[in-house]
C-alpha cells in the first residue's frame, strides 16, 4: 500500500500529516507516540510505540554499535 502526502511547514520545522488510511493501519491516534527508523535505500519505517519496543530498540542500537566493524564486512 502506498499513500502519498505532502511535506509541510509546520512553525519552524516541516512535517507531515499522516492520512486518515495511515493512522488505521497503524492502529495509532492523536497523541500516540510513533518511531521512524533507517531503512535501505534513503527510506523510514514509522513504527507505533507499542510495549518494549523502545527497549528492542535500544538493544538492537547497542548490537550494533558494539559489532559495528563486523556487520560492516558482512554486508559487502
Amino acid at each position: 500500500m502506498a499513500i502519498e502526502t505532502k511535506v509541510r511547514k509546520i512553525g519552524n520545522s516541516l512535517g507531515i500529516v499522516l492520512p486518515k488510511e495511515a493512522l488505521q493501519t497503524l492502529k495509532v491516534e492523536e497523541g500516540a507516540t510513533v518511531y521512524l527508523t533507517e531503512a535501505p535505500n534513503c527510506s523510514l519505517n514509522i513504527n507505533p510505540e507499542r510495549p518494549g519496543f523502545e527497549e528492542i530498540m535500544r538493544i538492537a542500537e547497542e548490537g550494533m554499535s558494539t559489532y559495528r566493524n563486523t556487520l560492516r564486512e558482512l554486508a559487502k
